[in-house]
C-alpha cells in the first residue's frame, strides 16, 4: 500500500486502513451527488459553501481531485497494487510494465461496489461524449 493516506480512511499504526467517519460522510455525499447528476464543478462549489475543506486543508477542491476520488477503488474495500512504479526516485503510472494485483475485502468499505461501478460507467460515458 502507498504511504499516502486515502481521504476517508485513517492509517493505523499496524498499516491497516480504518474508516474515518467524518471524512467518509463527505466521500459518500460526493458519490451520491455525482450519481444524482451533479457536475464535479457543482460538487466542488457546494463543498466550499458548506465549509468542507480539501484533504490538503484548502477551502476549495478542484474537479481533477474530485474525479480521482470518484475513481479510487479503495472506497469499495479493494486495494489495487502497483498502480504506479518508482524509477530512480521518480514515480510513474504503471502502463503495463508491472502486473497489477487486486486484493478484495482488504479493508472496510465506504462505498458499495454497485455505486462505484455506476459512477465509473457515468464517467466513461461523459468522457466519450462530445463536449
Amino acid at each position: 500500500m502507498a504511504n499516502r493516506t486515502c481521504y476517508g480512511y485513517d492509517t493505523m499504526s499496524n498499516g491497516e486502513l480504518a474508516v474515518n467517519e467524518t471524512q467518509a460522510k463527505t466521500v459518500r455525499w460526493i458519490f451520491e451527488r455525482y450519481l444524482a447528476g451533479d457536475s464535479l464543478g457543482k460538487i466542488a462549489t457546494t463543498l466550499q459553501k458548506q465549509g468542507v475543506s480539501s484533504p490538503a486543508g484548502k477551502p476549495k477542491r478542484n474537479r481533477k481531485a474530485l474525479s480521482k476520488l470518484l475513481s479510487n477503488e479503495k472506497y469499495t474495500g479493494f486495494a489495487l497494487l502497483q498502480k504506479s512504479l518508482r524509477i530512480c526516485g521518480i514515480q510513474f503510472q504503471n502502463s503495463g510494465e508491472l502486473e497489477r494485483m487486486l486484493i478484495r475485502n482488504h479493508h472496510d468499505t465506504i462505498i458499495l461496489l454497485q455505486d462505484f461501478e455506476r459512477v465509473q460507467r457515468i464517467k466513461n460515458q461523459k468522457a466519450k461524449s462530445p463536449a
